[in-house]
């Protein structure tokens, strides 16, 4: 399984820009909805998310006292090592550990040595920004 680390909370307690775990993956909520406790139930939540690492457009809905995943979304500067095509090489500035990632299409004029922030959650890595010269 590629997922990372995870802890648990109340579905009603996600916001707008937190993470939650939908259908084993990342994603970052874009939306949340409640609806009040009808006749026979519990109040809901509506979440709609996108995926962190894969741009995909995921939906949620449980009751908001149920428990949900949310995963522990570990954030990194790093240096351009070497860019490959669609892949580039980066190297953490404080644990020099390397990684591929896939090469972000939303920056720019990436070259060998910027300096980027990235995230990451188990073996996914995302490139977020380029550092400095924004």
């Amino acid at each position: 399984m590629a997922g990372g680390d995870k802890k648990f909370t109340d579905a009603g307690q996600l916001k707008v820009g937190s993470y939650v775990i939908i259908e084993d993956e990342a994603c970052h909520v874009k939306s949340v909805e409640k609806s009040k406790p009808g006749k026979h139930g519990a109040a809901k939540v509506r979440v709609t998310a996108m995926g962190l690492f894969k741009e995909t457009k995921k939906n949620l809905m449980k009751p908001t006292d149920a428990s949900v995943d949310v995963p522990i979304v570990l954030k990194g500067n790093a240096q351009v090592v070497a860019i490959m095509g669609a892949q580039i090489q980066i190297m953490d500035l404080e644990t020099y550990q390397t990684w591929d990632a896939e090469k972000p299409k939303d920056i720019a004029g990436l070259t060998g040595g910027d300096e980027v922030e990235y995230i990451r959650w188990g073996d996914n890595l995302k490139v977020v920004r380029k550092k400095g010269s924004n």
